[in-house]
């Protein structure tokens, strides 16, 4: 089963703060795919896009446009539990 989000915010330094609706937190840090993925690049280029991160309807995707996604299942493997 894909884990679905509840809550995202974007903090300092490309991290976010997922919650998740088991309850369980996750720190992500972006900042790993903006230096490896040329997709990412514009989080840290384009003023204030980082900031805007969205959920999808589906809660499972989280985006910023229309190339630069992070599915939820990838977020709970890579981010640091809280």
């Amino acid at each position: 089963m894909i884990p679905r989000i509840k809550a995202i915010k974007p903090i300092e330094n490309y991290k976010l703060l997922v919650t998740f609706d088991s309850g369980q937190k996750v720190l992500y840090d972006v900042q790993d795919d903006i230096d490896t993925l040329e997709d990412f690049e514009p989080l840290k280029s384009v003023y204030g896009l980082f900031n805007q991160v969205q959920l999808d309807t589906s809660r499972t995707i989280v985006y910023w446009n229309d190339r630069i996604d992070l599915p939820s299942d990838i977020i709970l493997e890579y981010g640091h539990a809280l």
